[in-house]
């Protein structure tokens, strides 16, 4: 698969309005303080599709890392790492975020893992590396004092010349915490690919149709999917802040435009694509 994110992302979902009480509680500002330097490692599994645009699920291993260090915030999701290079600064309302992020391309890397004999004999592709950078604007307090909407949008260009393209992600999060022991992320984001991407995985040449019966096909790029999700985080012990913690996910894709048109997708898959996964997060 081509990305584990939005791995570890939830199909919970709450209406924080009801989740808070009227006003913040002490123990509630504390835990907003304290989540300016911490660490959190996780571990867990992820059910996810053999390749983007598969009928065929799996189940996966998938490592996450969440950290603050001075205000300066770093991520890394199974294949996929960020880093927000602008301090927050604590008491305000609007913040914004700038910084490198860079995602290792797992799509069709592996034969073996591919259910469908049709895709299969197309062959694999090697592992792409795509490096670039995001911005955002994320703004706390808007239906409480500690909940946080965020618009970001991020662009990747391989670097290592196996589809040699780029992919722009504009995404929307909101997120609250339920309690001192809960939280919810819900997100909405699209993908936009240029057409060599779209030809490395989705095309079918001449001989890949030999190969594999499927009939050949060349897309052109544009807007590749459009994905809904979220995760829930419910603290063991502790609270948000510190201590062992539940998490749980899932996502919906949609594959459109020329994408969702290849034969990969309508004959040999589906372009409604499915991930769910859940683990344990560890937070210092």
């Amino acid at each position: 698969m081509r990305l584990f994110v939005p791995a570890l992302l939830a199909a919970t979902f709450a209406t924080p309005a009801l989740a808070q009480d009227d006003a913040p509680t002490p123990e509630q500002a504390e835990v907003a303080q304290e989540a300016r330097a911490r660490l959190t490692i996780a571990a867990g599994g992820v059910w996810l599709p053999d390749y983007e645009g598969s009928d065929d699920n799996r189940w996966v291993p998938a490592p996450a890392a969440n950290g603050t260090v001075a205000g300066m915030s770093f991520t890394v999701l199974g294949n996929r790492a960020s880093l927000d290079l602008i301090p927050d600064v604590a008491g305000k309302d609007w913040n914004l975020q700038l910084g490198p992020v860079a995602v290792i391309n797992l799509n069709r890397t592996n034969r073996d893992a591919i259910e469908d004999p049709r895709v299969r004999a197309l062959g694999e592709i090697d592992t792409a590396v795509e490096v670039g950078g995001y911005g955002a604007i994320a703004k706390t307090g808007i239906l409480h004092d500690f909940d946080t909407l965020s618009v970001s949008v991020s662009y990747r260009h391989d670097v290592t010349r196996i589809h040699r393209s780029g992919v722009w992600t504009p995404s929307v999060n909101y997120t609250t915490p339920l309690s001192t022991k809960a939280l919810v992320t819900l997100f909405a984001s699209a993908e936009i690919v240029g057409d060599r991407y779209a030809r490395t995985y989705f095309g079918v040449t001449p001989a890949g149709s030999l190969a594999s019966g499927l009939p050949t096909y060349t897309p052109e790029g544009g807007q590749k999917d459009i994905s809904f999700g979220g995760m829930f985080t419910h603290s063991l012990t502790g609270n948000l802040t510190k201590g062992l913690a539940l998490i749980a996910g899932g996502t919906y894709k949609k594959l459109v435009g020329d994408v969702a048109d290849s034969p990969l997708v309508a004959i040999a898959g589906s372009r409604h694509q499915w991930t769910a996964g859940a683990g344990l997060a560890l937070t210092f």
